[in-house]
């Protein structure tokens, strides 16, 4: 048992990576700030964003976590995760990334009145059109 119990607090590649490079940015946008250097200043900027970058594409390949927690087996920080290749259901960084499962496509209106009697129709701009014939 860890000190946490059982509670999976992502504790993950990506997690641990992104925290690092994260903590590093800070520590140069608070050097910028004690020496009023603009240069340090967007150089701490650029570090945090690589952080969260590099965290996202960590979580991409697979060394991040989904949303909830994991099986007692997967808690491990080294354990990779099998299910990111088709995404998390419900993760953001999965949908930017254009993942997370197939997604409900809208319903089709289907004609009614003339249209349906037409026989085949065809969709436009402007609508539902019967075909022409």
């Amino acid at each position: 048992m860890s000190a946490h119990g059982d509670h999976d607090l992502g504790h993950t590649v990506a997690g641990w990576t992104g925290t690092a490079i994260g903590t590093l940015g800070s520590a140069v946008l608070g050097a910028a700030v004690v020496t009023a250097s603009a240069a340090l200043l967007w150089l701490g900027v650029a570090i945090v964003v690589l952080a969260a970058l590099t965290c996202w594409v960590l979580h991409l390949a697979g060394w991040g976590k989904a949303t909830g927690p994991r099986p007692p087996g997967h808690q491990g920080w080294r354990t990779r995760d099998t299910g990111a290749r088709p995404g998390h259901p419900g993760c953001l960084g999965c949908r930017l990334a254009g993942r997370g499962g197939a997604r409900a496509l809208p319903a089709v209106r289907r004609p009614h009145g003339p249209e349906a009697r037409g026989g085949v129709t065809r969709v436009t701009r402007r609508g539902v059109e019967p075909a022409p014939r």
